[in-house]
């Protein structure tokens, strides 16, 4: 148990910087010039990342032969990358600027460029992080179930823990004076910030990782003799694969997929929402403007908090609450509803703080009731996350056994990637359509969890 915990606990560490990523991001490519419908193709890269590496990753580390272990080595280049790439990401104004962007330039193309190589670069390494621990966790439950399904509900809950401390850095707006050398002429006090937001979380994650791998031995792996797995080629093996997926395994993989349409408008524009819809904000309007939305970010970060508080609480039960419902397949479906049903309430929340500004003014605060009706759906929305970030993995493990299972894990992510890339092509495009704004994703998102709900209660074992 003790090594279980202590290898979940790079779920805080990878957390942090994706809870940053979540919230500051977004808002943080707009400011670099890049606009609202286009943003989300800039989020493109972590599908395809996730399509390509966390599959191959778990291929190569089923069969690695390191005298240091199967899954240890690749957590550690994925943790080195992270770091690279963070100093990419927080120093991409100062390197466009470097390299000729002005400061007062409305597309700062350089540092975008580099933004975008930095944020393909942590995808990458999120992804070469993530599947490897989790399979890592199945190796020390060792195919017991019960043993599987705690492991991964302790991975869920450090992964809100991570969220807890991302958002809660995101939202703290003097965090740059720890580290006055992160201002300068290219960037101002929000790029700071996360700059600041970033340094923190790599050190997090450098401290996690090397405790985990120092304390958990990884023992070193040798192929049976009639084995001829490591003669069966990646793409062989994927396509292998799917090809031997029982019909449990299939259904698992429709809703996740269902699951991941509900849930990636809302996990990419939530922060931006805040700022937009419901403080009225813009992040290319006049100097007013731009405090509004930069207010409303700052609030959806501190409501990203309550998000994963509620997540990391109801991580901690999902065991207990599985087998009083009647199993995950109940438990999955039931939450699937809060999650439409939250997601379709963001119209309501917008629609009111829209007739407040009609009514006060277009720069007045919303009021204590919206803000409050907006940080309760963030709050609730922890509830269905834990499942999202728990029960799929637990499933994947048990029902695959006729491969690895970083192979596995990584055959359940691409029902992950796939719909996110759809998203993130259709989004943008979506919400130009209906007058700009984020309700249209969202109104999709509702949809897809309604159906998703249903088919959890119909089809999964």
């Amino acid at each position: 148990m003790r090594k279980m915990i202590s290898v979940a606990s790079i779920a805080a560490g990878i957390q942090f910087g994706w809870a940053l990523q979540l919230s500051l991001l977004t808002p943080y490519v707009q400011l670099l010039g890049v606009p609202h419908k286009w943003s989300s193709f800039i989020w493109l890269c972590g599908p395809v990342s996730g399509l390509l590496v966390q599959p191959s990753v778990g291929y190569f580390s089923d069969r690695c032969k390191s005298r240091f272990g199967r899954r240890r080595p690749f957590i550690a280049m994925g943790a080195l990358l992270v770091a690279v790439a963070v100093v990419l990401i927080g120093y991409a104004a100062d390197f466009g600027h470097s390299m000729g962007d002005k400061v007062d330039e409305p597309v700062k193309m350089r540092a975008v460029v580099i933004f975008a190589l930095g944020f393909w670069i942590l995808d990458v390494a999120n992804n070469t992080l993530q599947g490897p621990c989790r399979a890592f966790l199945g190796d020390l439950a060792a195919g017991d179930a019960k043993k599987t399904r705690t492991a991964n509900a302790f991975f869920s809950f450090f992964m809100a823990v991570g969220n807890v401390l991302g958002y809660a850095a995101g939202s703290y707006t003097n965090l740059y004076k720890i580290f006055p050398f992160t201002m300068t002429k290219a960037c101002d006090i929000y790029c700071a910030n996360l700059k600041s937001c970033f340094f923190l979380s790599i050190t997090l994650l450098l401290v996690v990782t090397i405790i985990a791998l120092w304390y958990v031995e990884d023992k070193q792996w040798s192929p049976k003799a009639d084995s001829d797995n490591e003669k069966t080629p990646l793409f062989g093996e994927i396509f292998g694969a799917f090809k031997v997926m029982k019909r449990p395994m299939w259904m698992l993989l429709i809703v996740t997929a269902l699951n991941w349409i509900a849930w990636f408008p809302f996990l990419l524009y939530d922060t931006d929402w805040m700022g937009r819809e419901v403080y009225g904000g813009d992040s290319k309007g006049d100097d007013k403007m731009k405090k509004l939305y930069n207010q409303g970010i700052h609030v959806g970060a501190l409501g990203l908090m309550l998000n994963s508080i509620v997540l990391g609480v109801m991580s901690l039960g999902i065991e207990g609450i599985s087998r009083k419902v009647g199993g995950a397949k109940r438990l999955w479906g039931a939450v699937n509803i809060i999650l439409a049903v939250c997601l379709a309430m963001t119209v309501l929340v917008t629609k009111k703080a829209e007739e407040h500004r009609r009514i006060a003014g277009p720069m007045a605060l919303p009021t204590d009731g919206i803000r409050a009706g907006a940080l309760t759906l963030f709050a609730l929305l922890g509830i269905p996350l834990a499942i999202t970030f728990s029960i799929p993995f637990a499933l994947a493990s048990i029902i695959s056994s006729s491969s690895g299972a970083g192979l596995s894990l990584g055959v359940l992510n691409m029902a992950i990637v796939i719909p996110q890339m759809v998203v993130s092509f259709g989004v943008g495009p979506i919400d130009a359509l209906f007058g700009g704004g984020n309700l249209p994703g969202f109104v999709v998102g509702a949809i897809a969890a309604a159906i998703s709900s249903v088919v959890a209660f119909s089809v999964l074992p």
